[in-house]
């Protein structure tokens, strides 16, 4: 396996790290979010969907950070980084131009564009530094998620159940391929988890962590916006894209069940610099 060398198995390093960067890391992503709310977002309602794409971005860079800190890419699954991208390459062909799906407020001009497009930056670097730089250090027998299906399934699932606030059925398409996709984005990384020990470095956990809270802020702000979701109805008086939207954002919160348990017990008893024991994880693969 690649990462079986002692001189590869950078995850040492992350031992005992020191909160620091996480407190960075989370203090750029406070103040970001209120500049963005005071400056910016003037409805309340968009801000809660502008800040949950802002948290998604931070759960991407905090991989980063990982990254940066150990030296090594031991425990990111490329197959994750890979499916993010992709969900969020899928919605800017729809949100770079049209604007059906953008916050009604003026951070919907180019903020809220502007934070997927970096959140693609990061995971075209985490990509490279995987699959290239670092390949020494990549899991790679263990990352073995079968991705193909769900991308496949996620688009045939869009194409019959996608909203029309484009009016555009292809990118309605792209862009409901896209949340479906994000919501099982992490299924990659828990499948990694549960193959190489369950052992989960403190920045890995704190990703998955922030990117389940921002998909909450996701699902709340699309339940209150739900009556003006709308779709040309397949039974009528029936609704599916919103239930289509709401269920992915279900889905995803209960893929984090049991991590959702360890990260609380870990952060309550160890602090931010935990290191989480996820053998529960077995029960998702």
């Amino acid at each position: 396996m690649h990462w079986s060398h002692s001189s590869d198995n950078a995850p040492s390093k992350a031992e005992g790290l020191p909160p620091t960067p996480i407190l960075v890391a989370y203090a750029m992503f406070l103040t970001s979010a209120a500049v963005l709310y005071h400056a910016v977002v003037s409805d309340e309602l968009s801000a809660i969907l502008t800040i949950a794409e802002m948290m998604q971005c931070l759960a991407v860079s905090l991989l980063c950070v990982q990254v940066l800190i150990t030296g090594s890419v031991a425990g990111i699954s490329a197959l994750a980084v890979g499916m993010d991208a992709l969900a969020l390459c899928f919605r800017l062909s729809s949100t770079t131009w049209l604007n059906g799906y953008l916050p009604v407020d003026a951070s919907g001009d180019w903020w809220f564009q502007a934070v997927d497009v970096f959140a693609v930056g990061m995971n075209f670097w985490l990509l490279y530094k995987v699959l290239g730089q670092k390949n020494r250090t990549y899991q790679a027998d263990a990352d073995t998620f079968p991705l193909t299906p769900i991308v496949i399934g996620a688009l045939i699932l869009a194409a019959i159940f996608h909203a029309d606030m484009n009016a555009r059925p292809v990118f309605d398409t792209f862009w409901m391929a896209g949340l479906f996709l994000r919501s099982v984005a992490v299924m990659p990384q828990l499948w990694l988890i549960t193959r190489t020990g369950g052992k989960v470095e403190a920045l890995m956990s704190h990703h998955i962590a922030v990117m389940a809270l921002g998909r909450l802020l996701s699902g709340v702000f699309m339940w209150h916006a739900r009556e003006d979701i709308t779709c040309v109805q397949w039974v009528g008086g029936v609704n599916h894209a919103i239930l289509a939207i709401l269920t992915a954002h279900l889905l995803h919160l209960l893929l984090l069940g049991d991590f959702a348990y360890y990260y609380v017990k870990a952060v309550a008893t160890q602090g931010l610099a935990c290191r989480l024991d996820l053998e529960g994880l077995a029960n998702y693969v």
